[in-house]
């Protein structure tokens, strides 16, 4: 295990990678050029690798599936960046949903919604 690193450090890693390249030429990052570009690019990009991923599933290739799953991380680990947020707030959330059930979680959600609906 002296080696094996923990999907949390590795998403922290990535992380931080991202956040250095805020601010660094366009010309010369990848992460700059999107995150200059703003909300409808970073998020358009987002909505590009899933979709790229719902493809290779379809085709049922589980090499390109993997591949567009870690495109997709990428640029998903990019709109929180874009948003101020890290992996951890999103591992956070996920925790605190472990052994809910996912109907009864999205329940809640709603009701949640309904509530401040109800208070504006």
């Amino acid at each position: 295990m002296g080696t094996e690193q923990s999907t949390a450090e590795i998403l922290d890693r990535l992380a931080a990678v991202i956040e250095s390249r805020r601010g660094q030429s366009t010309d010369l990052s990848y992460v700059a050029r999107l995150l200059a570009r703003g909300d409808d690019a970073v998020l358009k990009k987002v909505g590009e690798e899933a979709t790229e991923l719902v493809m290779a599933g379809k085709d049922g290739e589980r090499l390109r599936i993997v591949e567009e799953m870690a495109d997709l991380w990428f640029h998903c680990l990019i709109v929180l960046a874009h948003y101020g947020l890290r992996p951890s707030d999103v591992l956070m959330e996920l925790r605190r949903r472990e052994g809910i059930s996912g109907i009864d979680e999205k329940a809640a959600r709603q009701d949640g919604l309904r509530i401040e609906a109800e208070r504006k």
